[in-house]
């Protein structure tokens, strides 16, 4: 669907981004991407995400994967979030993160907002959050 998308915008800065961009997909079905520079990662995923941080010359990026967000964080992967907040309420539609699991902390590093009110946060994992006793 993401490649639907973007994959033939060619005007659009984040469409050309994303097009001279190398892409790593997490799945076990897809098996040849038609999106060029789009690579498949199976087998050991923690692994070859490790991998791919340790590799120079940028960052990596999740867009619309709610499910792959949440495995990262729950393997510790995360280094940094960036959290886009469009003030729309939908009423409907799959969680970001999940309603159980461990609590985690996230020191906010910045936050900006524009005209329009959609505000970017950015945060990093700070570990367990310490809650204060009554």
């Amino acid at each position: 669907m993401f490649a639907r998308s973007w994959g033939s915008v060619r005007t659009h800065p984040i469409g050309v981004a994303l097009n001279d961009t190398p892409k790593y997909v997490a799945s076990t079905t897809l098996t040849s991407p038609r999106w060029k520079g789009t690579t498949v990662l199976r087998g050991d995923l923690a692994m070859a995400v490790n991998e791919l941080k340790a590799k120079p010359g940028g960052s990596l990026q999740v867009h619309g994967s709610g499910a792959l967000i949440r495995w990262l964080l729950e393997n510790d992967l995360v280094d940094e979030m960036i959290l886009i907040v469009i003030p729309v309420l939908l009423g409907q539609g799959n969680r970001l993160f999940p309603e159980a699991g461990p609590d985690r902390a996230f020191d906010l590093v910045e936050s900006r907002v524009d005209s329009k009110g959609v505000t970017a946060q950015v945060f990093r994992p700070a570990g367990r959050p310490r809650y204060a006793t009554a």
